[in-house]
């Protein structure tokens, strides 16, 4: 029998490092460093991740055969030395900031991650838009699909299109550096108030509760969209061209104030801005997707970069756009380019042939650290933290869990490998009963500690999915939001159609109050028998004992915190909050069984303070 060969991507550096093992060119295992070190959007020389990836395969650093690095370090000094030369004297002060790194760290980048790793072998360099590409093609069902990715930028490129065929992909055009529909987005996100690089999510959640009134002052003054959805930014609004910050004097004065501060109150501008900047993204979007199908002939599309994220873009795009299917990588942001990379240089460099796999090649996206049904270790850090539990087989334990979330209880589960990517499909989550109008502002007040406007996903049992939703293909991976079907909505009274902003959370939209945001959308997860079995059977009894076949899901955390990984985190998270009940592994923990009972008011601020807002 010959040795197997392991192939290790690696991304790292900017925001979400993480790390991606093959093992004979199939998907072993994927973590990002985050959920290790408990920092958000952790971008350290991922240690962690590779250590669990090896740790998984059994092997040490040096039975690696490639290792793999996500971009071309050398190809970005070439853009900022660019940059930095066109723009002087204003880009001086970000020049001192960046370029002793550069002279002394970046510029080696491959000497230094030999360091970090301890290995003499050499480390592959990829481009940073061909791992999107490859994240996108490579695990996807199709054996052809054209490919589009866009996010803020790589080492030059903002955006890119190609095609997709066995193990090769040809990216045939760009949008190159300034000009990138990521970082317009991200600078009406940072204009907003919100988090680059973070708040995007919720610049997308607040747009419903806005009107574009500024779409077409965007459209005039900011951006110029050509009709294959290229884009010129105009830089006089802009100052990340050289600059510390996204935005200048003039993008405020044309916006009639400053900046929003962070954590001050949201007012009617920024729904507005919200809304209007996401009509914009929609028009480029559907306009780059009409293009690359019109160029590709393709019937299936592809897809990958942070812009992939936005589930209402791509949501709008699956009902409406060119192709009979769409299909993104799950970890669309970079953190999924470690996976791109590895399965760039197996198919591309080494000419290893593909088959495509049904229903994809991510097994889930259950590819991260495991927790047991039951477990010693996890035993002994349970009964340290004060926990009581029962244990319970998994069809008792289905059936529990749904009774309680009928109940009116909030579930949190941590069981199984979690999930890779941004989103928690059921291994990291927290459930809850849809039919409750109160039970968004309560999981977003009591339990995430956030804006109470943020709206929760549906999983939905996948056979059952049309009567909720006018959804036009699976959306397994929570990356598409569909509108509620118009017999589950429910009519606003004349004085709540007459509401406006943060009051329109007050009315219910549907029958499933809980997970219908306020223009009817929901971000939609379907759930299957194959790729998540044991959420299939809490759903087949939940609607046995509601009628009702969806349940409310979102990320098992508090916000700035990581989606947690083991079960001292969420045993950690349990307590601090108001869950009702927690699952890990195959033992159920109720709230007043608990010898440590909850935290109190002091515990918990200094528990939160580990985690920087987002």
């Amino acid at each position: 029998m010959s040795k197997p060969v392991y192939v290790l991507g690696i991304s790292a550096y900017y925001h979400d490092s993480a790390a991606a093992l093959l093992k004979d060119g199939k998907i072993l295992c994927a973590a990002q460093e985050e959920r290790f070190t408990r920092i958000k959007g952790d971008s350290s020389f991922p240690h962690h991740a590779i250590a669990f990836c090896l740790a998984r395969a059994a092997i040490t650093e040096h039975e690696v055969d490639h290792w793999v690095y996500y971009e071309n370090p050398l190809v970005k000094f070439e853009r900022l030395t660019a940059i930095y030369h066109l723009t002087a004297p204003k880009s001086g002060q970000s020049f001192l900031k960046s370029f002793p790194k550069w002279l002394t760290s970046n510029l080696w980048l491959e000497r230094e991650m030999q360091s970090e790793l301890g290995i003499s072998k050499r480390i592959a360099m990829g481009d940073h838009h061909l791992s999107h590409a490859a994240s996108a093609f490579f695990p996807s069902p199709f054996k052809e699909a054209a490919i589009l990715t866009i996010d803020g930028v790589g080492e030059w490129s903002t955006a890119t299109f190609g095609v997709g065929r066995d193990n090769q992909i040809e990216l045939f055009k760009e949008i190159r550096f300034p000009n990138s529909v990521g970082l317009l987005y991200s600078a009406f996100t940072h204009f907003t108030g919100f988090k680059i690089n973070s708040g995007e999510y919720k610049l997308m959640g607040l747009a419903p509760y806005g009107k574009p009134i500024y779409t077409e002052l965007i459209r005039k003054e900011i951006v110029d969209i050509q009709e294959d959805g290229a884009v010129h930014l105009n830089q006089r609004y802009f100052n990340y061209l050289g600059g510390l910050t996204m935005t200048n004097d003039r993008f405020a004065a044309l916006f009639g104030a400053p900046p929003r501060a962070p954590e001050t109150p949201i007012t009617q501008r920024e729904m507005d801005l919200a809304a209007s900047i996401q009509e914009v993204l929609n028009e480029i979007v559907m306009k780059m997707a009409h293009h690359v199908q019109r160029e590709t002939g393709m019937r299936h599309l592809v897809m990958a970069g942070g812009v992939a994220l936005n589930v209402v873009s791509t949501g709008l795009l699956a009902r409406t756009g060119p192709f009979d299917e769409i299909w993104i990588q799950p970890a669309a942001g970079d953190a999924g380019s470690a996976l791109g990379a590895a399965l760039w240089l197996w198919h591309m460099v080494l000419d290893h042939p593909r088959a495509a796999e049904q229903p994809d090649a991510m097994q889930g996206a259950f590819l991260g650290p495991e927790i047991r049904p039951e477990d010693a270790t996890d035993d002994a850090d349970l009964t340290a933290l004060g926990g009581r539990w029962v244990t319970m087989s998994e069809p008792d334990l289905q059936a529990r869990i749904a009774a309680l979330i009928a109940q009116g209880k909030v579930v949190a589960v941590a069981r199984g490998a979690m999930e890779w990517g941004p989103r928690a499909l059921g291994a990291r989550s927290i459930l809850g009963d849809p039919r409750s109008p109160h039970m968004q502002s309560h999981m977003n007040l009591k339990i995430k500690f956030r804006e109470s406007f943020r709206p929760f996903a549906p999983m939905v049992l996948a056979e059952r999915a049309r009567e909720y939703f006018d959804i036009t293909q699976e959306s397994p991976y929570m990356l598409l939001a569909y509108p509620v079907t118009a017999r589950r909505r429910r009519t606003p009274t004349v004085h709540e159609a007459n509401l406006w902003g943060i009051d329109l959370l007050k009315v219910p939209r549907s029958d499933v109050p809980a997970i219908t945001h306020v223009d009817y959308s929901a971000r939609v997860q379907t759930i299957d028998l194959v790729r998540n079995p044991f959420i299939h059977g809490v759903l087949t009894e939940f609607e046995q004992l509601t009628g009702v076949p969806l349940i409310i899901n979102t990320s098992f955390n508090v916000r700035g915190e990581p989606i947690v990984c083991t079960a001292r985190d969420a045993y950690r998270c349990f307590v601090a909050t108001e869950i009702d009940c927690l699952v890990v592994g195959n033992r159920l923990f109720l709230r007043d069984q608990q010898s440590g009972g909850a935290m109190d008011e002091a515990q918990r601020e200094r528990w939160l303070a580990n985690f920087a807002l987002d």
